[in-house]
């Protein structure tokens, strides 16, 4: 990797990723958020090729027996896929038990996020929790406490939606300018699965709400006790009580045996290991909540209840940690996302905004789901600087940084949603930057 010090920025762009940003990521843990050695970039690592197994020669894997059925009761990737994990970053928090994995973004495609691969983040580790002994209460403000068991939950009616979630804090380290050389780092705060679960309103129907039912307080099994409030409306709007995840069971860093889902809403709402509503007339903010998940302002007042993930997008290939290999016929792509609705376009550009093209969008289109977008293109090998900018069905679109700052100020970390901009130079290697 060539050193960054021997490196001349493209005009307009800058690429000071050794500032430092401090401030709490989502969960109050101060952070020192610096692009430099601890983000080199992190390339592919194939194992290489042999030429003993290309042809006319036949290779060594047509020349065996492979494993049997047996061998794999439950299938795992490729060896040859092993590069592609999560990753934390060590010094993000003082507890790695409080803390957060990225998602590997640029690995992906489609737009389901494998369940191996979904981004974690536990406030006092992942609770392991037996499904013969966990119980749901509901009590408060209901006309009779239930607890349900597992059992109980499954035979109410199911139903199956695709959604993203994303913690408030992703992107949240880039507020003051680019910082980390990846967007496994700078966007990796989310996955986008199908869960399958009961609707949150015909639990607390079975109880009854009092007419004074305005909010709940969600309690997790973890060892934090994770709680969060939530409002009525939305309990009964859309809110899932999920037990299975692209099909199979809760993984046990996603919250087994069952979870929140809150569509559109951030993540730190979406309590796992989901033990106990109390139905009460007014949010439970006394504790810490309020503290961490406002949004600070440039004139120093600060947001509450800015509950909605706005909409959003990244280029996922080329980036950092997948640069171009080969001038010529290449593909771009990337993913879009929004909290109020589903993406009806997103808009790419090559050179930093002078100009800018419809993508095109593959794949399912869902509502407070991850789109996928292509651009189809030949490359001759000149410097880029690659944006994506998503439109949503409210007529949204997805801003700038600047345009943020403007308002936002950049002493915050949450709801980071402005415009991502990559560069790619001659030789393919990409990186972090920022357009002034």
């Amino acid at each position: 990797m060539t050193d960054e010090t021997d490196r001349k920025p493209a005009p307009g762009a800058s690429t000071n990723r050794r500032r430092f940003l401090t401030g709490t990521l989502a969960g109050g843990a101060a952070i020192a958020a610096s692009g430099g050695e601890a983000f080199a970039q992190r390339k592919r690592k194939p194992i290489g090729p042999n030429p003993d197994n290309q042809p006319p020669n036949v290779p060594e894997w047509s020349k065996v027996l492979g494993d049997g059925v047996a061998s794999h009761p439950y299938g795992k990737p490729s060896k040859f896929e092993a590069h592609v994990v999560r990753r934390d970053v060590e010094w993000l928090t003082a507890s790695r038990e409080s803390s957060i994995n990225f998602t590997p973004l640029h690995e992906l495609d489609g737009i389901i996020t494998p369940n191996g691969l979904c981004f974690e983040r536990h406030h006092g580790g992942a609770a392991v929790v037996s499904p013969f002994d966990h119980r749901l209460i509901i009590h408060g403000l209901v006309d009779k406490p239930l607890i349900f068991s597992m059992d109980d939950i499954k035979r109410f009616p199911r139903t199956n939606r695709v959604h993203f979630l994303e913690c408030a804090a992703n992107s949240g380290m880039e507020w003051r300018g680019a910082q980390l050389n990846g967007c496994q780092f700078t966007h990796g705060m989310i996955h986008n699965v199908m869960y399958t679960g009961v609707l949150l309103k015909d639990l607390l129907n079975e109880a009854g709400l009092k007419p004074t039912a305005k909010w709940l307080q969600v309690e997790g099994a973890d060892s934090s006790g994770m709680n969060r409030s939530l409002p009525i409306e939305k309990a009964l709007d859309d809110c899932l009580i999920a037990f299975k995840m692209n099909g199979e069971a809760l993984r046990t860093e996603q919250g087994y045996p069952l979870r929140l889902v809150v569509p559109g809403w951030e993540g730190n709402l979406w309590v796992k290991w989901i033990r106990r509503i109390e139905v009460g007339d007014k949010p439970w903010f006394a504790r810490e909540e309020t503290s961490k998940y406002t949004d600070l302002m440039s004139d120093g007042r600060s947001r509450r209840y800015t509950f909605v993930m706005d909409a959003k997008s990244v280029v996922t290939n080329p980036s950092p940690q997948a640069p171009f290999t080969a001038k010529g016929r290449n593909v771009l792509t990337g993913v879009a996302w929004s909290g109020r609705g589903h993406i009806t376009r997103v808009d790419v550009t090559l050179d930093g905004g002078r100009n800018w093209r419809e993508a095109r969008i593959d794949g399912p289109v869902l509502d407070r789901s991850m789109t996928r977008f292509y651009v189809d293109f030949d490359w001759a090998g000149n410097e880029l600087l690659i944006q994506s900018r998503a439109h949503d069905s409210t007529g949204y679109v997805q801003p700038t940084k600047q345009e943020l700052r403007a308002v936002r100020g950049v002493n915050n970390i949450y709801h980071n949603n402005g415009i991502q901009t990559w560069l790619v130079r001659a030789n393919g290697e990409t990186e972090n930057v920022e357009i002034s």
